[in-house]
């Protein structure tokens, strides 16, 4: 069977290359006669698949050296409870809802102490990001906390807000490496792995190093405290070893394609033809505001629920797979990641040219 285009939001596509790779290895890796997944973290071999995959990270993302990269299990939504645990020194932090994870990341914070929901694009089913250069930031607030891309609705800042000197926090999941960052401007840049750069089953928070102290709130359990992963460098327990390796593979394949720089290029020329295309259809509409659509998730409808299932079934049958949109906007939505070829979103478009004619 040959692969399909998958534009699944995540667990999502990788880039061929690296799958066959790993499945080069899979049996024995570099001679040592076992697979990644039956070694040891603390021998030798994987000590250098952990230590060239952080170089790797800091070497595409330029990263301070004041910055610790930490690589964590319980995927972005265990970091909604990890954050205010190491953070809340004064027991405020303000957040800015745009979508279903910074709701939830929110809703979490509120355990913890008192988070204060600054500003919220909820009026218009987040279809939105709202103005965030002046926003009512608390006087007291240990960070202001965002969720950059937001996957099920299709949204991007494309400026990050005005903080007024308070620490930074973001969830970058469904947008880590598809552009570069300026890392300094955040206190913490985190993101679970699965949508663009791995497997399942790990997040990399990349964390100034003042924020890692003892300091924490009482009662934090040792796993959830940053400082005891960062004095372990990520090998306090054993690591999701397997995900590291691929993530580490998918760093190389970034530097070899050129770097952060033409991934930005390559995802808007493929963003472009979605959109593009769709601004024109008389029957396909995209449901975010143009200014803040996003490179990575382009979340489309017809306006009539029968003939959006019918789409997705008939873009399966075409070898277009996961099209699906989250159940709680509906309609169709296209996670053209990184790993996306541009034939893929191709295809995509001709498709939907065709569906539209076929259905007008």
């Amino acid at each position: 069977m040959s692969r399909v285009y998958n534009f699944s939001a995540g667990p999502a596509v990788l880039p061929e290359e690296v799958l066959k790779e790993a499945a080069e290895e899979m049996m024995d890796y570099r001679g040592c006669g076992m697979s990644v997944m039956e070694m040891s973290h603390r021998s030798k071999m994987f000590d250098t698949i952990i230590k060239e995959a952080e170089a790797d990270l800091r070497d595409l993302l330029n990263i301070p050296d004041n910055y610790k990269v930490l690589f964590l299990q319980g995927g972005a939504s265990q970091q909604f409870a990890m954050i205010p645990m190491n953070l809340m020194k004064n027991g405020v932090a303000d957040y800015i809802v745009t979508g279903q994870w910074a709701k939830k990341a929110y809703q979490e914070a509120c355990k913890y102490g008192k988070a204060n929901k600054i500003a919220s694009s909820e009026d218009k089913t987040f279809s939105y990001i709202p103005d965030c250069s002046d926003l009512p930031i608390s006087e007291d607030a240990d960070y202001v906390y965002i969720c950059e891309n937001n996957t099920i609705y299709g949204t991007k800042y494309h400026t990050l807000p005005n903080t007024k000197g308070k620490d930074l926090v973001s969830d970058v999941s469904s947008c880590f490496l598809s552009e570069p960052i300026d890392v300094s401007k955040y206190a913490i840049v985190y993101g679970g792995v699965q949508k663009n750069i791995g497997p399942a089953g790990m997040v990399i928070s990349i964390i100034r190093e003042d924020l890692i102290t003892d300091d924490v709130m009482e009662g934090t359990p040792t796993m959830l405290k940053f400082k005891t992963h960062a004095d372990a460098e990520s090998l306090y327990n054993t690591p999701n070893c397997y995900c590291i390796y691929i993530c580490g593979k998918v760093f190389k394949w970034l530097k070899k394609m050129g770097g952060l720089e033409a991934m930005k290029a390559l995802n808007e020329k493929k963003a472009k033809i979605l959109y593009d295309f769709l601004d024109q259809s008389e029957l396909f509409k995209g449901t975010v505001v143009k200014e803040d659509r996003s490179l990575m998730n382009v979340p489309f409808v017809t306006g009539d629920k029968e003939l959006d299932a019918k789409f997705v079934k008939e873009a399966t049958e075409a070898g277009l797979e996961n099209l699906k949109g989250h159940r709680t906007v509906g309609g169709m939505r296209a996670s053209i990641y990184n790993a996306m070829p541009i034939e893929g979103v191709e295809k995509l478009v001709a498709f939907m040219k065709k569906f539209e004619e076929e259905n007008k």
